[in-house]
């Protein structure tokens, strides 16, 4: 959705959401929590309009950790009515940042992105609240989650006492300066699942989305140190790689039954890295030539998840601009195209708005029409439902203008989910 500062897209070292995530970091029916008088209105179209709000380090949301309950709701309500005025559809709210909670879980201790301290009740509750006032202004309300994340450093000591990682400090590994769960862990693979579904159980969210951190981007000269899970489990595979895969395949195939099974209708999205395998490292893949690939670096084969149906939408963050020599998104978009044709899955495309007008980027994002431009080639196929930007401070600063060139080319009226 969406890295800390979560998305630097870094072709051939390891990021896309990784740099930003350091620095701070990619519906169908409600539940009973819904009254009549809170049934979202659909236009004549259906187009998936939406913006990615992340919360880990405070890139987003809150502007602060330590705010008052009230003014943590007056931001979050801003944004929300922000999105209306742009006539967007739907906001990506990242709920679950560091393996802590944005609203009263009970599995994992409050955010510290909240108050500034992991674990302290803020006095509201953010995703309750989220989850009414959206749907109350005719938006989607998905629940973004990360699966593995536990800290962006690696001193479980810095996290509260009760944190179920210093609970069972056997689940837990350091890598790349950060903490994540153990993947390879059947307990681990449960428990985050428990974790995420709690929200689920408790919220008439529209969809549980999950961004691009499976197994963790990587970092030159460190090691993923999980041999002695590999040990113990993955005697029927022949490399440590394909046990992964496997790994992250269960927990995107146990996710997606167990969703239906706590809420019917709450559909399941991932937005994964742009590339998953390049066509010079199998022929299936993309005209591209990434330096990460999910399939090899991440152990995340998206392009099976479409195929399989386990997912309901797939939104690849297609962070680049059309023309860019390692992964341009003039070749990528036709390639998801046809990735999802005839599986019934959605295709979203996540947009790199945080690109535009950045100085230290290539000169095509200094256009403010380069994302209209987007829109423009995603048109042209029917497969393509919809984009999401990254992320809602630049949604709110637009500093040349980019956002609002793509509202008046292309949102000049409101429109409906694509289901």
């Amino acid at each position: 959705m969406r890295r800390m500062g979560r998305r630097s897209l870094v072709l051939g070292a390891a990021s896309t959401v990784a740099a930003l995530m350091t620095a701070g970091d990619a519906v169908a029916a409600r539940g009973p929590a819904s009254p009549p008088h809170r049934r979202r209105r659909r236009a004549d179209t259906g187009e998936l309009r939406g913006v990615w709000i992340a919360t880990v380090a405070n890139l987003d949301w809150p502007s602060a950790p330590g705010l008052s309950a009230a003014a943590q709701e007056a931001e979050l309500i801003a944004h929300l009515d922000r999105a209306v005025d742009l006539r967007l559809n739907a906001v990506v709210l990242q709920v679950r940042p560091s393996a802590d909670a944005l609203w009263p879980s009970s599995y994992e201790p409050w955010a510290e992105c909240l108050t500034g301290v992991q674990g302290k009740d803020p006095g509201w509750d953010p995703l309750g609240t989220a989850v009414r006032e959206a749907h109350a202004r005719g938006l989607e309300l998905h629940a973004w989650f990360n699966p593995y994340r536990v800290a962006n450093h690696t001193d479980p000591s810095r996290l509260v006492a009760s944190h179920p990682a210093r609970q069972h400090p056997d689940w837990v590994l350091p890598y790349g300066g950060k903490l994540y769960y153990n993947p390879g862990l059947p307990e681990v693979r449960e428990f985050v699942q428990d974790a995420m579904l709690d929200a689920v159980s408790r919220y008439a969210v529209d969809a549980v989305h999950w961004d691009d951190y499976f197994y963790p981007y990587p970092v030159a000269g460190q090691v993923f140190d999980d041999d002695a899970a590999y040990e113990e489990y993955g005697e029927d595979f022949a490399t440590k790689a394909a046990w992964r895969r496997d790994n992250t395949d269960r927990l995107v195939r146990e996710t997606a039954e167990r969703i239906k099974e706590v809420r019917s209708g709450v559909r399941f999205g991932i937005s994964p890295f742009g590339v998953w395998r390049n066509a010079s490292t199998d022929p299936l893949g993309s005209d591209t030539t990434a330096g990460v690939q999910t399939y090899d670096d991440l152990h995340a084969d998206t392009r099976k998840w479409v195929k399989e149906g386990w997912i309901d939408y797939i939104c690849p963050q297609l962070y680049w601009n059309i023309g860019f020599a390692a992964a341009d998104y003039a070749k990528l978009l036709p390639w998801w195209a046809e990735t999802v044709r005839g599986t019934g899955v959605g295709l979203y495309i996540g947009e790199a708005l945080y690109k535009a007008g950045d100085p230290a980027q290539p000169a095509a994002w200094q256009d403010p029409a380069e994302l209209s431009r987007h829109l423009d080639l995603a048109s042209g196929h029917p497969e393509a439902g919809g984009h999401v930007f990254f992320s809602a401070k630049q949604v709110k600063a637009d500093p040349i203008g980019a956002m609002a060139r793509v509202v008046a080319d292309h949102y000049r009226t409101r429109a409906r989910t694509p289901h």
